[in-house]
């Protein structure tokens, strides 16, 4: 089974057990919005790999692991695209949670999957508690504070944007927590997979930033221009295309680089080089 039949096996399980007699329905049906269907899946699939890399390449313990991380990266979409954050009317190609089924049901959907990823450990990582510990300060530090997605929504709110903090936070913090989730899945210390995660998750951002001013809506299944309309920083007005093209592929070398010793190092390094290709739009994509 790969890895996204994998974790949307737990996905389905999880928002299952949510929909057990007596449940608010049109709850549950925000929830399944959110969830269903999926995006790319990265930050799981990543989480996997690593798990993977270390020696364990298929475990319940793992899949819950990439699950759960899954669950809050949903989460923060729900709440991001609320009016009072970006107003998006559209993810995944389809309505926004909030515009499908109203502001204050988005609100809850966000808070539940949230609570539905501690859930997913708690029960399908239980076999191995010693690694359930970890998992929890790992999973729990990438959605909170002072450096999670949480921290990161916040930065929003300040009188001052400081935009390491804010980029570390919103778009770091989800990779970190998927690679070193990953690792602590596969009993190995989760600290020195940080670097990985956070260049991943730095990549990302810039290719975010590319695709908010060259995307298609159609394509992505999203708004585009959304970082000019709300003014926030993005590495195209900053670099332009090219410095932001050649900054997006340093920080995706620097982070295979960064891979710690490992079983799969190697395997994952070139996983890594390559998936990190899709991050762009075909058109924008360099000749290898």
């Amino acid at each position: 089974m790969n890895a996204i039949a994998r974790v949307d096996g737990v996905l389905e399980s999880a928002l299952r057990a949510g929909e057990a007699p007596g449940h608010p329905p049109l709850l549950a049906a925000a929830m399944r919005h959110a969830v269903f269907p999926g995006g790319a899946r990265i930050r799981p699939q990543l989480c996997l790999a690593v798990a993977g890399a270390c020696g364990e390449p298929g475990s319940g313990t793992a899949d819950a692991a990439a699950a759960s991380i899954e669950l809050l990266h949903c989460a923060s979409l729900v709440h991001d695209d609320l009016p009072c954050f970006d107003n998006a009317a559209l993810r995944r190609g389809k309505p926004s949670v909030h515009a499908a089924y109203g502001e204050r049901l988005a609100v809850l959907a966000g808070d539940a999957l949230i609570v539905m990823a501690f859930e997913v450990l708690g029960r399908d990582a239980a076999a191995q508690p010693d690694r359930l510990c970890a998992l929890l300060q790992v999973v729990g530090g990438a959605v909170g504070t002072p450096h999670g997605i949480a921290a990161g929504q916040a930065w929003e709110c300040e009188p001052t944007l400081d935009l390491a903090q804010y980029q570390r936070a919103k778009t770091g913090a989800p990779f970190a927590g998927a690679t070193m989730a990953g690792a602590a899945a596969a009993g190995s210390e989760p600290a020195p997979w940080r670097g990985l995660g956070e260049g991943l998750g730095e990549a990302y951002q810039v290719a975010d930033d590319i695709r908010d001013v060259f995307g298609n809506p159609d394509d992505l299944g999203k708004p585009v221009g959304q970082d000019a309309v709300h003014d926030r920083p993005n590495a195209v007005h900053l670099l332009g295309l090219d410095g932001a093209i050649d900054r997006l592929e340093a920080l995706i070398a620097a982070a295979a680089e960064s891979i710690p010793l490992c079983p799969g190092r190697k395997a994952l390094h070139a996983r890594i080089i390559e998936e990190a290709q899709r991050f762009l739009p075909k058109k924008l994509r360099r000749a290898a």
